[in-house]
């Protein structure tokens, strides 16, 4: 099974559900649980900082500095099974990335609220790969214009890599709500090119 276009008005999405077999989808999150250095990033929200609700590591190529919420993250190394994997990412996406943010939800009340993939160092069309580990999670896209409900709502396997691209960063925000159900933990890998 390949990409599966998902229809949300001038956006780039699509969806590979399974783009890793789940044996290596297994052998990664097992490996990256254990050899990531998880942190917890400080960010600010409504004028005030605050404990990001998830762990988190900035890995990429040296230069490849991210800043997010007034803070500059500095990337730790490629560890050797994202190092590995990114050519045939690129290929799939037909894109190039120089950086990941690894996160680490730990059950269902570490989650990430709306927002959106802009800032200024990813450029004006960036492309996003997401590659979901671990537990299945809701993951819902709004309208930045309307800020209403939920316009689009997926769910992302374990295994999966959802591909975002031309204006969706611009006119969509993204979040994962937090689940009242008991969750395994699920790590994401956004791929990413900082310019």
């Amino acid at each position: 099974m390949g990409w599966q276009s998902l229809a949300l008005e001038g956006a780039e999405l699509a969806l590979w559900a399974d783009w890793l077999p789940p044996v290596e989808a297994d052998a990664l999150f097992v490996e990256l649980l254990e050899s990531v250095s998880w942190e917890i990033h400080v960010i600010r929200m409504f004028g005030r900082e605050v404990a990001s609700p998830r762990l988190s590591c900035w890995i990429g190529d040296p230069g490849a500095s991210y800043v997010y919420s007034r803070t500059r993250f500095e990337p730790h190394p490629w560890p050797p099974a994202l190092a590995a994997m990114r050519p045939r990412l690129q290929r799939a996406c037909g894109s190039t990335f120089n950086s990941v943010l690894a996160n680490l939800y730990r059950d269902g009340r570490d989650a990430m609220g709306w927002h959106s993939d802009d800032e200024p160092e990813l450029g004006p069309a960036p492309v996003i790969a997401s590659i979901s580990l671990g537990a299945a999670r809701r993951f819902t896209f709004r309208s930045k214009a309307a800020r209403g409900r939920a316009m689009l709502e997926l769910e992302l396997p374990h295994g999966s890599l959802l591909r975002m691209a031309g204006a969706t960063q611009r006119l969509y925000q993204h979040a994962l709500p937090r689940t009242a159900q008991g969750q395994a933990p699920r790590i994401n890998l956004t791929f990413r090119r900082i310019l």
